[in-house]
């Protein structure tokens, strides 16, 4: 059962929580690449995805922890 008060939080929290985690480190590698390219780039280096997917982990990992912030399992 899920209650609105003080206790352990749901795994989704933790869930958001690494989501932001590994977020910010895949879009901080995506920028460094973005500074700094390496000297044989891949055939789709242009589109830089390790950015968006940086980016977007971090924006799923923010939704996770708004929408858990107040549940905690009894």
């Amino acid at each position: 059962m899920v209650k609105e008060t003080k206790g352990m939080k749901t795994i989704w929290y933790f869930v958001g929580f690494i989501l932001l985690i590994m977020g910010v480190l895949v879009a901080a590698a995506g920028f460094i690449d973005y500074v700094t390219p390496p000297q044989d780039q891949p055939v789709l280096a242009h589109l830089h995805t390790s950015i968006w997917w940086g980016l977007i982990m971090i924006f799923a990992g923010l939704i996770f922890l708004y929408v858990s912030k107040g549940t905690t399992v009894e």
